[in-house]
């Protein structure tokens, strides 16, 4: 094969349409611009970003204060006052918690918070602790293990 036989293949090359050439061209007398109105005239349309004379989202953008993280990870809380509760001998795991009603299920990670008091040791396993309960666990002889 040379250079001058190469062809696409069928299908891929596509002649453009080709408006305001007749009723025969299939895109005749109106041109695929509708009927009336502003946008079926000459030189007709409104500019980038015009909502019918409402005012524009760009322009009403800066009233709007803050904006909302879509990345931003959602935990289901549980305090070491609960956990004190739970304490049984086994380690406490998110399967546990479930069980034991105290979450509803394991779509969001768990994070235990350090309020309330805690006396007995307890082995916990979740995917975040914060340092005040971190400190509660251990210095009441428990252990915690962060789960991925």
């Amino acid at each position: 094969m040379q250079q001058h036989q190469l062809r696409p293949p069928k299908g891929a090359k596509k002649d453009r349409r080709r408006k305001g050439r007749g009723d025969g061209s299939g895109r005749g007398t109106y041109s695929g611009r509708g009927i009336k109105g502003q946008n079926s005239r000459s030189g007709g349309g409104v500019r980038p970003g015009f909502e019918g004379g409402q005012q524009r989202l760009i322009k009403g953008m800066p009233m709007l204060r803050g904006f909302t993280n879509i990345f931003r990870t959602e935990y289901t809380v549980v305090n070491v006052d609960t956990l004190a509760a739970l304490a049984g001998g086994d380690e406490i795991t998110p399967e546990s918690l479930v069980e034991a009603g105290v979450i509803k299920n394991l779509k969001k990670p768990i994070k235990v918070l350090g309020d309330g008091e805690i006396s007995v040791a307890v082995n916990v396993a979740a995917h975040r602790f914060s340092r005040s309960a971190r400190e509660k666990i251990e210095a009441a002889g428990g252990s915690i293990r962060e789960v991925a």
